[in-house]
């Protein structure tokens, strides 16, 4: 998939959180008709419950409709995760971090990892070091994951 300037690395925290960010992104680009039609199938909850921005609204306990709605009545980032924190009660850090290590080695050596080698091939990135999502999402958008990895 091409890059897209406005879409951020998965990997780039808002607060305390990873991909936070990433689907404010998505939100803002499909209400403003700028989200490739590729995207569109990951934006929002799905029925299997996998999709990232499922498991991002479940770990935060809001509603991806509220949440989109939220986000198109303006505010920054933080103001919106603040929010997220009001509707679902707010997370210790202890939490964040599970959530960030859970979610940033999705498809490392886990029930995703069948899904994730398959991506790879049918991405054509057999050449890259990919072991997470994340990585993937990076090498598909023309970044390179590994100074991403430590912020």
């Amino acid at each position: 998939m091409p890059a897209i300037s406005s879409l951020r690395s998965p990997y780039l925290k808002v607060g305390r959180l990873v991909y936070f960010g990433r689907m404010l992104d998505k939100i803002r680009l499909h209400a403003a008709g700028r989200l490739p039609a590729e995207y569109v199938a990951n934006l929002g909850p799905k029925l299997d419950g996998r999709s990232f921005d499922s498991l991002c609204c479940a770990f935060l306990d809001v509603d991806h409709a509220e949440l989109t709605a939220r986000t198109l009545a303006g505010g920054t980032d933080e103001e919106i995760l603040a929010w997220c924190h009001t509707r679902g009660g707010p997370r210790t850090d202890f939490q964040c971090e599970l959530w960030n290590g859970f979610i940033t080695r999705r498809g490392w050596r886990d029930a995703a990892s069948a899904r994730l080698q398959q991506r790879i091939r049918e991405y054509g990135l057999e050449d890259k070091a990919i072991e997470t999502f994340f990585d993937l999402i990076d090498w598909d958008e023309g970044r390179d994951p590994a100074p991403l990895r430590a912020t």
